[in-house]
């Protein structure tokens, strides 16, 4: 199951990016792109990602997963068509002279955190006082 090194990769990105920004906090959310075409099972990404997550950024950080279609363009025949696994011919004219937009991503979209504050942060003191 190569997903379990693909969510150790995308942990050490996330602790890496964060500790590059400076930003010190609980990481609440997750959210990633996997185009159909990418070779990668998000149910085995998931459960990689439940297994793991917690020793590296803490309990309770969720996952989101996109997905986003990929589209066979046909050259000949300029039909459009949604597809959801590798093809080598256009599915409506049968000709080989197609081209694959998207779906082979797998990209990390955002980071969710919790800031901690710190010590005098002035923004928090204005709002423990009253």
């Amino acid at each position: 199951m190569h997903e379990v090194a693909l969510v150790e990769a995308l942990l050490e990105s996330v602790q890496e990016q964060l500790r590059d920004s400076g930003i010190v906090g609980r990481v609440r959310r997750l959210e990633v792109l996997i185009g159909p075409l990418s070779g990668v099972v998000p149910e085995a990404f998931q459960f990689a990602f439940d297994v793991l997550a917690p020793d590296s950024l803490g309990p309770g950080c969720e996952l989101t997963i996109r997905t986003k279609p990929a589209l066979c363009r046909c050259r000949d025949c300029s039909t459009v068509v949604e597809i959801g696994e590798l093809i080598y011919y256009c599915p409506h004219c049968g000709s080989q002279s197609i081209q694959l937009e998207g779906g082979r991503e797998l990209l990390l979209q955002s980071i969710e955190v919790d800031e901690e504050s710190l010590p005098g942060d002035s923004s928090v003191e204005a709002d423990q006082g009253g």
